[in-house]
């Protein structure tokens, strides 16, 4: 048996726009993904909250959360995440309480303290500097909105009181490690973009004191997987992504690249480090590849959990490449039902 047949496997989405193509094709995208991944036996699937990005179109993340539950069954649908310090706690509240009532049983809420935007989109969000510091008050603000209602509480939130909505919180380093390990939450780590700060898994787990919620410490691992027949056609195919991350260095934020037979001439020495080290927890390749990586990862961090996020210029070639993930619980590769 595989390694990694007991390590449920997710999606991280986020409604990605690829050249030529429009928001409403990147949202038929989104739900036929779902509905893949779903038929393959994933766990959950998120949606990442970001403005004013041209190749991400999933900016109203809780309705795009909304339209993915309503049009799968066992799927759990959720945020990874919500950027709470954009977000009075009370609307997210409503949100997610909404979600809930609509699609019981099946909605996660991942919060972030990131703007996922750069600084005007932040002022245009009426988002203070400063308003990541904030994000350990909101988050009990928010627990309390979607906590029991109490005698005499003036303000509540219709839906969402007393509703158990799952509240994850999510990092790139080890704030927001060390802030689940103390309020006893699950977590879930950005390796998809912050390679460098794995070992806030480790601290997650060295800190996490029991609570209501959790007995024990629970994380996942985001990755980034490009997986195809062959090495060669992988690496191939990953070029998309690494075209992704050059635009986001440079500023243009460019909607997917087609893939190109190489990135000679399209960065110079020290764009090609710094796109490097982004994606330096990234997996590409064929089957016996990417089962090895993502087997190692998961031994290095200790995850229970990993979230598979994807940049694919052609839609087809992202639904073989999870159907491929899905194999390898059964260790051949193939796409059974993982």
């Amino acid at each position: 048996m595989s390694a990694l047949a007991n390590i449920p496997f997710s999606v991280l989405d986020l409604a990605p726009i690829v050249q030529g193509c429009t928001p409403a094709d990147a949202f038929r995208n989104t739900v036929d993904l779902a509905q893949h991944v779903e038929r393959l036996g994933y766990r959950r699937f998120w949606l990442a909250e970001h403005h004013n990005i041209t190749g991400v179109a999933s900016s109203a993340t809780a309705v795009l959360i909304g339209l993915v539950a309503s049009q799968t069954r066992t799927l759990r649908v959720g945020s990874g995440g919500i950027m709470l310090p954009n977000h009075a706690p009370l609307i997210i509240a409503e949100q997610f309480g909404t979600l809930e009532s609509l699609y019981p049983g099946r909605i996660d809420l991942g919060l972030g303290r990131a703007p996922g935007s750069d600084g005007a989109t932040q002022q245009a969000l009426r988002r203070g500097p400063r308003s990541g510091l904030e994000f350990p008050e909101l988050v009990q603000e928010l627990r309390a909105y979607l906590a029991p209602e109490r005698p005499g509480q003036a303000v509540r939130a219709i839906p969402g009181a007393g509703l158990d909505v799952p509240i994850w919180l999510l990092g790139s380093s080890d704030f927001s490690a060390r802030m689940a390990a103390e309020l006893g939450l699950p977590f879930s780590f950005a390796g998809h973009f912050s390679p460098e700060g794995m070992a806030a898994m480790r601290l997650y787990r060295h800190l996490f004191k029991p609570s209501a919620t959790l007995a024990r410490p629970y994380s996942m691992i985001g990755v980034p997987v490009v997986a195809a027949p062959t090495d060669e056609e992988a690496r191939f195919l990953s070029t998309t992504q690494q075209l992704k991350f050059l635009s986001l260095i440079r500023g243009n934020r460019l909607p997917l690249q087609p893939p190109v037979d190489t990135m000679d001439g399209h960065w110079n020495e020290w764009e090609r480090a710094a796109v490097e080290q982004k994606l330096g927890a990234a997996i590409v390749g064929g089957p016996d590849t990417v089962k090895r990586k993502l087997e190692d990862i998961v031994a290095r961090t200790e995850a229970d959990e990993v979230m598979i996020v994807s940049d694919f210029y052609r839609h087809e070639d992202r639904l073989r490449s999870y159907e491929i993930v899905a194999g390898l619980k059964q260790g051949d590769g193939l796409g059974r039902a993982a």
